[in-house]
């Protein structure tokens, strides 16, 4: 069969096994492989149904899979699409692991730790003048913060550049969903109120310039060893305010806090 792109698609039957699981294994891997491209129109139900030789029912069950994983978004009315974005897919495999284990905001801050540290090093070496100079802005930006939204958007910028300038784009996907959950556990820990936010951003002020500084001076060694202080600071901060220390009588690793963080985090991605 051919799909709205004009790709010749083959389909085989399914004959063994469960059939709706080998169906999800099979469209997984093409969409996986880029033979049904982000954004491409999906095969409809009866097609696949017809080219598999199953009913609807079944593929539907594969069909909702896909959208559970993100790979495809099921539109009401108007069909499913490919949806298959990097930044997606890992948000989705790391919040799974993450919250299947159970993980202690500690260990899941540690590994953001060690991966921007990682970024920081590349980024010594791979880093434009002009990327470190917008990474400056956005920690100076920093010093001033007049709103939560503000705050947030700032705190974001500047570990999104972090990463981003290490020229690494999964590296950077990586460390751009873990920033995004260490910005979020702070806002939720300071019970999104403004002045307690903008005290540990002040605080941390000078651990970001400090990278800045590592980044400027191309200094590899010490780029990656400012990174993981910063990241320890920060975690020291976030979690010494009131609202932890309440949190923490119940859930001491905030692992249901990040859980739920994560699951909203999800919801908002992209489809």
């Amino acid at each position: 069969m051919s799909d709205s792109t004009g790709n010749s698609q083959i389909f085989r039957k399914i004959v063994r096994g469960r059939a709706a699981d080998r169906i999800l294994d099979e469209l997984r891997d093409k969409i996986l492989r880029g033979e049904l491209p982000h954004g491409a129109r999906f095969p409809a139900d009866r097609d696949l149904a017809e080219q598999y030789g199953v009913s609807t029912a079944t593929v539907r069950e594969a069909v909702r899979a896909l959208d559970a994983m993100g790979l495809v978004s099921v539109r009401h009315g108007s069909g499913s699409f490919v949806t298959v974005r990097t930044e997606t897919l890992i948000a989705v495999s790391m919040a799974s692991a993450i919250q299947l284990e159970g993980s202690p905001a500690t260990d899941v801050m540690d590994i953001l730790g060690i991966l921007n540290s990682h970024a920081a090093g590349l980024a010594v070496g791979n880093a434009t003048d002009e990327e470190i100079a917008t990474l400056r802005e956005a920690a100076e930006s920093l010093a001033t913060i007049d709103s939560l939204d503000q705050a947030m958007e700032n705190l974001r910028r500047f570990l999104r550049q972090l990463s981003a300038i290490s020229h690494n784009p999964l590296l950077a996907a990586l460390c751009s969903f873990l920033g995004d959950i260490q910005v979020e556990l702070a806002i939720e820990l300071s019970e999104r109120q403004l002045l307690p936010l903008r005290q540990v951003a002040g605080d941390l002020y000078g651990d970001r310039i400090a990278v800045v500084e590592a980044l400027e001076a191309r200094n590899r060694e010490q780029a990656v060893r400012v990174v993981r202080a910063y990241h320890e600071h920060a975690l020291q901060r976030i979690t010494s305010s009131p609202r932890a220390q309440e949190i923490r009588g119940s859930d001491p690793g905030y692992a249901a806090l990040i859980s739920s963080l994560m699951s909203t985090k999800l919801a908002s991605l992209p489809r």
